[in-house]
């Protein structure tokens, strides 16, 4: 607690009369219980591990999916009522923290995501011989973290926030101890974002020095007020900022680390990754962009369109370009199609920059960030069922899958066409309806069209993957492609039978069962009020 010395108005302030006549102020424990209660299951997990037996470690992901839960249901007496704490007594009022409706909804995505990817990681603890307690310590680090990111109202709290996210993001990557792979993807994650963390820090630093301020309201006020002789250094702090945020939503060309990150990590995490990362990463994006530097909407916006079209370009080509006999393809088909939403992601928030009302536009980043979440963990849910520890994981391997485990293929398919906005995945139609919008009416038609041919491009890969699964099982091996290369090319024809089916599947075990239902109920409810999901997001405002 932070002790004051000006008594007028100190209900107001959320601070008490203390003994001595000064003031001190109160925590709004309601307020922050969410992400402190994953911070304190986490010290518990950690403790816990060195007392249980190793056949009791299961125990510890059921405690940390009920403690996820847990602080998802903490969201609901906040509803509807916006509150602050950890705020200063001067003129300004600014908080650190703030609980309104923006932060709940990105709150509710992230512990709902970190919720289905503790089911998703239950089975994968056990099966690949994870460190448990390592490894739900971590999870739940992350979690609080970037449940904490979205309610932070300063500059100094977003980063602290978003390296509490991504600093055990990297050990989760590299838990695999003894795999080239997994520590090749660790060590390159890491480089990456301790690049994106200095970039960051020193635009922070910038900024703090021209304006005098951390609060995103008071550097928001700021900014175009700054004397001459700092406006260079102003706009400096600020284009680096945006750029150190950029790294952290894997915003091409900051997306090198994505696909052999994904391949490295175990499949939950990469799950994790591409949904609560971006998450972290897309609502820092929005608060610095939109919230603290409204002043330069004239010059991150076109620079933010440009990243977007460049984003979904990169990532959708890479996706088609994937071969259906490449090891970790299905994995890293994946990733690259995270890539490519983040570029959908991306158009709203470059279209706050020109419109007149930024709060719509975020709320169609938030729609459209809903939705994929929702759908692309159920894809990879399906993925750690098919892919066991230790194989390939080829394209390849789910030729004929609908005769081997019809609900998996079924299941995979749907998710599949939700991604690609087919019905009856109507929730990607009308998300991406949404983000299209958003760029139409804030003027940037040219960003509309290259969004359209990307939309384009994805259904051919996202098709290719969903009719291999209901393919026949080839008799014969496929034959050696043009350069020593057999197979196929997912985004292309089909260039040969592809190699032999995975086998029949054993019984999913309950935590992947319910992770796959989970997400399919959820997408299905969606796609069939999809409506629902948009107004939420829609009242998503500042």
């Amino acid at each position: 607690m932070t002790a004051l010395t000006a008594p007028q108005d100190a209900h107001a302030h959320g601070v008490d009369l203390a003994a001595g006549g000064h003031l001190v102020q109160s925590i709004d424990w309601a307020a922050v219980a969410p992400p402190v209660i994953v911070a304190l299951a986490a010290l518990v997990v950690l403790v816990a591990d060195l007392f249980l037996a190793e056949r009791h470690k299961g125990l510890l992901g059921w405690l940390s999916a009920l403690a996820l839960g847990s602080a998802g249901l903490t969201l609901l007496p906040l509803i509807g009522d916006d509150r602050t704490t950890f705020c200063l007594t001067s003129a300004s009022r600014d908080c650190s923290y703030v609980a309104d409706t923006f932060a709940l909804t990105v709150q509710l995505l992230v512990l709902g995501g970190a919720f289905v990817t503790a089911l998703l990681s239950i089975t994968a603890v056990r099966q690949e011989q994870l460190p448990a307690g390592e490894f739900w310590f971590l999870l739940l680090s992350s979690a609080s973290g970037a449940a904490l990111l979205p309610a932070s109202r300063d500059l100094a709290t977003l980063v602290v926030a978003l390296e509490v996210a991504s600093l055990p993001a990297f050990a989760l990557v590299g838990l695999r101890r003894g795999e080239r792979l997994s520590s090749e993807a660790a060590l390159k994650f890491f480089l990456s974002s301790v690049t994106a963390t200095a970039v960051m820090l020193l635009g922070v630093s910038f900024v703090y020095a021209a304006t005098g301020s951390m609060h995103l309201g008071t550097v928001a006020q700021a900014l175009p007020e700054v004397d001459s002789r700092l406006s260079t250094l102003a706009a400096t702090g600020v284009a680096l900022t945006l750029v150190g945020f950029a790294f952290k939503t894997a915003a091409a060309p900051f997306h090198f680390w994505v696909p052999d990150t994904y391949v490295g990590a175990p499949v939950p995490v990469a799950a994790y990754l591409s949904v609560i990362g971006k998450a972290a990463g897309f609502s820092g994006l929005i608060l610095v962009a939109v919230r603290a530097f409204p002043s330069y909407a004239d010059a991150w916006g076109p620079v933010l369109a440009v990243l977007a079209a460049l984003t979904m370009s990169v990532g959708n080509l890479g996706a088609l370009r994937q071969r259906a006999d490449r090891a970790h393809g299905a994995v890293r088909l994946l990733a690259w199609s995270s890539v490519g939403q983040a570029g959908y992601l991306l158009v709203p928030i470059a279209a706050a920059g020109y419109a007149d009302e930024p709060d719509r536009a975020v709320g169609a980043t938030l729609a459209y960030a809903l939705m994929y979440a929702v759908v692309n963990l159920g894809a990879f849910a399906v993925v750690a069922a098919v892919q066991p520890y230790g194989s390939n994981g080829r394209l390849a391997d789910y030729r004929g899958l609908a005769r081997t485990h019809p609900l998996a293929a079924a299941a995979l398919a749907f998710f599949l066409l939700c991604l690609a906005g087919l019905p009856p995945g109507v929730v990607g139609l009308f998300a991406k309806v949404t983000v299209f919008q958003a760029a139409v009416d804030a003027g940037l038609g040219w960003l509309a069209v290259v969004m359209a041919l990307n939309v384009v491009i994805a259904l051919v890969y996202y098709l290719t993957w969903t009719a291999l699964l209901f393919r026949p099982v080839a008799a014969e091996p496929a034959a050696e492609a043009p350069g020593g290369v057999a197979g196929e090319v997912v985004g292309g024809a089909a260039a040969g039978p592809a190699a032999a089916a995975v086998p029949a599947l054993p019984r999913l075990s309950v935590p992947l069962a319910v992770t796959v239902a989970l997400t399919g109920a959820l997408a299905l409810a969606a796609s069939g009020a999809p409506q629902l999901v948009l107004r939420f997001a829609g009242t998503a405002l500042f």
